[in-house]
């Protein structure tokens, strides 16, 4: 009797053999090519770079209010970029990395420095006051990075960084207003009311201040040039605790308005001391200080009549060119989500974030080089007004374009304690006023 348990062993290796004469016979005529699978060329391939944009804001220290809104607007705008955006033909993951300057500049350069040689960001954004902006620009101008900035008078983010108007710079972009802006807008505002016309000025002995305190385009002097007679206090140490001085001099001068750059902290102070010497100023438009509403209620009752720049509002008439969120609707999501009021650094933390990656997508390769190309000839529909590096009447000096200015007053509100209300917008008419501006009501 003849086995056969071998046979099928023998049939298969039989099979097993035509296959690999006939693998071999493709790879000659069409090479390994001729035989791959697409799931071969696909798990080949390198997954696509994730873009790294580094985000530099402060969260903490004496200026935290500026910054109180960021990780809500990245997180925000991450979730709307959803699986990454397309960058010369290719979509690439973004990933923003968000840290704390904690107001202070040293801190600042420091973040600066890990994520440009640590994680290693293909552009980097910063905003909120001189203290961050500048000591974050100036790392990313040394290191050939890109870089966009915001939140932060151009002339102390420019001229505090040693700018020379005929050259500008080679890697860093600011949108903002200037002081010159700043200090027309008040005068014009003050003028709409029956005062003295005797003003008192004091100022902060940081890069804002110095700025601030420019001979000829400063405050003091802008002020003076609308027929103010305007008494100077000179700078004072930023975390001053006592302005006894400097509010004796104001009362005998007798002077009807008082404006100085204070962090809101200092101002509260300040406020504070005022009344405890009997000085009840018409006016009070310290830039900086009360920005925000935190700032205003920690004034107490005393907050309403306060004074302030408004650069970006719930009115404002822009919207994301990115989300295409209004304003209003930016503003109404944000206090959706926090239960906090809306904040002037909440749209302009969304509109340097559309900046940058409006730049990104516009870039012909995700190379430094190409990305800065990129952001010199931005010409874009912000959330804050038109952005553009190009050249025109919004470019002062190279690498800065400047944003609408309009004046504002807290007034006792309806859903918070505190609105602030748009009063002034002869300098930017497309801003809607919200009621007249008025004297300071003291009780």
């Amino acid at each position: 009797m003849t086995s056969t348990a071998g046979a099928p062993q023998a049939k298969l290796g039989g099979k097993v053999d035509r296959q690999r004469r006939r693998m071999v016979k493709l790879i000659a005529v069409g090479g390994a090519g001729a035989i791959a699978s697409p799931w071969v060329f696909q798990s080949s391939r390198a997954a696509a770079k994730t873009i790294k944009i580094g985000m530099i804001t402060p969260e903490t220290g004496p200026i935290a209010a500026f910054g109180e809104p960021s990780k809500w607007v990245a997180e925000g705008v991450s979730k709307a970029l959803g699986d990454g955006i397309m960058v010369a033909g290719d979509k690439h993951p973004v990933q923003i990395l968000n840290r704390d300057s904690q107001s202070n500049a040293n801190r600042a350069s420091e973040v600066a420095a890990q994520l440009i040689n640590n994680d290693k960001v293909d552009i980097m954004i910063a905003s909120s006051t001189s203290d961050t902006t500048n000591p974050v620009a100036d790392q990313c101008e040394l290191a050939g990075v890109p870089c966009v900035t915001s939140d932060d008078p151009w002339q102390a983010w420019f001229f505090g960084r040693k700018g020379d108007p005929k050259k500008g710079f080679d890697w860093t972009y600011h949108f903002f207003w200037g002081f010159d802006m700043v200090a027309n807008m008040f005068a014009e505002m003050w003028l709409t009311l029956p005062t003295n016309k005797t003003v008192g000025v004091m100022l902060t002995n940081d890069p804002d201040g110095v700025a601030a305190s420019d001979p000829v385009h400063g405050l003091p002097a802008t002020i003076k040039s609308h027929g103010f007679d305007v008494h100077y206090l000179g700078l004072y140490p930023p975390l001053s605790d006592d302005f006894s001085s400097q509010i004796a001099e104001l009362k005998k001068a007798n002077c009807d308005i008082a404006c100085g750059i204070f962090n809101p902290p200092q101002f509260a102070i300040f406020w504070t001391q005022c009344a405890q010497q009997g000085y009840r100023p018409k006016i009070v438009t310290p830039p900086k200080a009360l920005l925000f509403p935190t700032a205003v209620e920690a004034l107490g009752d005393r907050g309403a009549g306060m004074s302030t720049e408004v650069w970006w509002s719930h009115h404002h008439p822009f919207k994301s060119g990115l989300t295409g969120e209004t304003a209003q609707q930016y503003c109404d999501a944000y206090e959706k989500a926090s239960g906090k009021q809306w904040t002037q650094p909440l749209g302009f933390k969304h509109a340097n974030l559309e900046v940058a990656i409006d730049a990104l997508k516009r870039s012909n390769k995700l190379e430094a080089s190409a990305i800065r190309d990129a952001i010199a000839a931005t010409d874009y529909q912000s959330i804050v007004g038109p952005i553009t590096w190009k050249g025109g009447p919004t470019n002062p000096v190279p690498n800065v374009c400047i944003t609408p200015l309009v004046g504002g007053q807290w007034v006792k509100g309806t859903k918070f304690k505190y609105d602030l209300n748009v009063v002034f917008n002869k300098t930017a008419p497309n801003v809607p006023l919200d009621s007249p501006f008025v004297p300071i009501q003291y009780s």
